[in-house]
């Protein structure tokens, strides 16, 4: 996994902009390794930056939902989110499952996204989503 440039990008021009608070919007985030993505995570937060989720947000991308705060997310009708188990590269570039950062992810997300997750079996290494109706019973909802 790689760390997305979406993401890095919209937090470096939030953390820079001089005007007004701005929001983060995250609009097509393929995900990366979650040690760079949890550091840029902690810096959004302590930004004070409201996050707008507006399009695919997947893989450790979704860590956002249990690192900033609940009241600075809101979703769109076109967010999406993907959760899997976190893997590294094995013999033969082969996805290996790390059981260690999976759990890690599980306890990184809120309680409600936990539930969700558990509720469809765990994460394993196929992609399920998170969106429409069920995304917007958990989030607050923004255009």
């Amino acid at each position: 996994m790689r760390i997305a440039a979406g993401l890095l990008g919209a937090v470096l021009a939030a953390l820079t902009a001089s005007a007004a608070p701005a929001a983060v919007r995250i609009k097509a985030d393929p995900g990366g390794q979650i040690g760079p993505y949890l550091e840029e995570l902690e810096q959004l937060k302590g930004s004070g930056e409201r996050v707008i989720i507006d399009g695919p947000c997947l893989s450790a991308c979704t860590m956002v939902l249990g690192v900033i705060p609940r009241n600075r997310i809101c979703v769109t009708p076109r967010a999406r989110l993907g959760f899997h188990a976190a893997w590294h590269p094995g013999e033969n570039g082969r996805q290996v499952t790390s059981r260690a950062a999976t759990q890690l992810l599980m306890d990184i997300y809120p309680e409600n996204v936990r539930s969700w997750i558990k509720d469809r079996g765990g994460l394993t290494p196929r992609m399920m989503f998170l969106s429409g109706r069920e995304l917007a019973a958990m989030y607050q909802t923004c255009e």
